[in-house]
């Protein structure tokens, strides 16, 4: 984070409960999501507006409410239940192409993914699209590179 700065972050990989009647409220049912929440909460300790790093994280089944309070924007999976692998990236993809003064409706950013509401949830997030204008032949800072 201290190297790159980003304005999105998006944590992901494998999880799933250990096992079918797990107790769903305890950390320790979860093969992975005590590692989603102690990364989200080392990125809230690097930037803790929500606005300022927008965070999503967690895989299939994770523990939603936990990541969710650890600080993250958009989490996976409020329904424990599987998550296509594109998921987390068509959140993610939402925030950066919604114009900065208006908030990414989570409705529609949950509708945008594959597994929709049963996998996905999140809070309000302002959107990460900054426009420019006048667009010239040099491109905005004068590199050539628009």
């Amino acid at each position: 984070l201290k190297e790159f700065s980003p304005d999105v972050l998006v944590l992901t990989g494998h999880d799933a409960l250990k096992k079918k009647n797990s107790d769903r409220s305890s950390i320790g049912s979860y093969w992975n999501s005590a590692s989603y929440v102690e990364a989200v909460r080392r990125a809230r300790q690097y930037e803790m507006d929500r606005d300022g790093l927008v965070i999503v994280a967690g895989a299939c089944q994770s523990f939603y409410e936990a990541i969710m309070e650890a600080g993250a924007n958009f989490a996976s999976s409020p329904g424990r239940v599987l998550i296509h692998c594109l998921d987390p990236v068509l959140l993610a993809e939402r925030v950066v192409n919604t114009p900065i003064e208006d908030m990414v409706r989570i409705e529609d950013a949950i509708e945008n993914t594959i597994t929709k509401r049963p996998g996905l949830g999140g809070i309000q997030t302002r959107g990460k699209m900054r426009a420019s204008m006048p667009r010239t032949d040099m491109g905005l800072f004068g590199t050539g590179v628009s």
